[in-house]
């Protein structure tokens, strides 16, 4: 068992304690967290009012990632988990795909095209 969130605005739908054990658990690039969530989790709330779950982030130390702690009923969460998953995936190839276009960019300018 895990240990219990210290979020004092736990959301109404969230049920203490059983929907706060075994939360599900997933890291995403630090730098991917203000395209998925909005500036400074602007966007946090409105993603656990319709996913009905809870959110917690977690900067991990020496590293490039956050964890995403994702609290709530069993389907709510894994279904939260797959989208938040997927949301870090599209955001990810979306950057990827601008830097291709950057370094694209570069190298015509390089070549003088």
């Amino acid at each position: 068992m895990g240990t219990m969130p210290r979020r004092k605005d736990i959301p109404p739908w969230v049920k203490v304690p059983e929907d706060l054990r075994d939360p599900e658990v997933l890291q995403v690039q630090t730098a991917l967290l203000e395209a998925m969530f909005g500036p400074g989790g602007s966007r946090i709330p409105y993603i656990e009012q319709v996913s009905r779950a809870m959110l917690e982030l977690k900067v991990l130390e020496s590293s490039n990632l956050t964890e995403v702690v994702v609290y709530g009923n069993y389907l709510y969460k894994l279904r939260t988990k797959w989208m938040l998953q997927s949301m870090a995936e599209r955001h990810r190839l979306r950057q990827e795909r601008g830097m291709l276009r950057l370094e694209d960019a570069m190298s015509a300018l390089e070549l003088g095209l």
